[in-house]
């Protein structure tokens, strides 16, 4: 294992920011398979599929929305669903009633305001029940490459604190300095890059340093495990 100097660590966090769409680059080769894992078909079953992942992973969604979106194909059908049948599609995910309260009242948001449709911009994403700023700038991202700012969740904080392009660990702030040193047109894929690597290497617990194809740019590198993890809960 390689021990970096605390000197070294500080010059490799002075340059990274510099260096980040360099980096970035380094990081889209090792996973170029990198894209949004929610399996849609279409951008209601995107919207609907991201709203449901809050606080629950990407592979439980996918395996509750087939029979979610056969029984309800678009916003129209939703709409008119009752609720109560809706989490029964949903149960098998945290907080599962307040989220099949949420896209209930999101398809018929869509049908009254959007005629079903899913709306482009982020003012008209965010007006919408259940969307907050990161689920609109994944819409915006996967469908039509144009959000308004890098997705910010919590396998990008942690690999974005571990490279040393933030100090920040609120997500608003993180998204306004990874926006500041990456290019607005590699934005979009940027967020998947680093959740791939968030999943894949840089791992909350052991990341896999010795398999990182930024290891040697990286001010974390080989000591992560202590940078970009939430602090363990104190018990009483």
């Amino acid at each position: 294992m390689i021990v970096l100097s605390a000197k070294e660590r500080r010059q490799r966090a002075a340059r990274a920011p510099t260096l980040a769409p360099k980096t970035l680059a380094r990081l889209a080769k090792q996973h170029p398979q990198a894209r949004c894992e929610l399996d849609h078909r279409s951008p209601f079953e995107l919207i609907v599929s991201v709203v449901l992942s809050a606080q629950t992973t990407d592979v439980a969604v996918n395996k509750a929305t087939p029979k979610l979106f056969a029984r309800f194909p678009d916003a129209r059908a939703l709409a008119a669903a009752d609720q109560a049948e809706v989490e029964s599609y949903v149960s098998t995910l945290g907080f599962f009633r307040s989220k099949a309260k949420a896209i209930v009242g999101l398809a018929r948001a869509l049908c009254e305001k959007h005629s079903g449709e899913v709306p482009r911009s982020m003012e008209a994403l965010l007006a919408l029940p259940g969307v907050g700023r990161k689920t609109a700038n994944v819409v915006l991202g996967v469908l039509w490459n144009n959000p308004e700012g890098v997705v910010v969740d919590t396998h990008v904080m942690r690999v974005a604190q571990r490279l040393g392009w933030t100090r920040n660990v609120d997500a608003e702030r993180i998204e306004r300095d990874l926006c500041a040193i990456l290019p607005r047109k590699t934005w979009a894929h940027a967020s998947h890059v680093l959740i791939f690597h968030g999943r894949r290497c840089c791992a909350a617990r052991k990341p896999a340093c010795d398999a990182c194809s930024v290891s040697d740019v990286c001010p974390a590198a080989f000591a992560a495990e202590k940078v970009g993890r939430k602090p363990a809960r104190s018990r009483p």
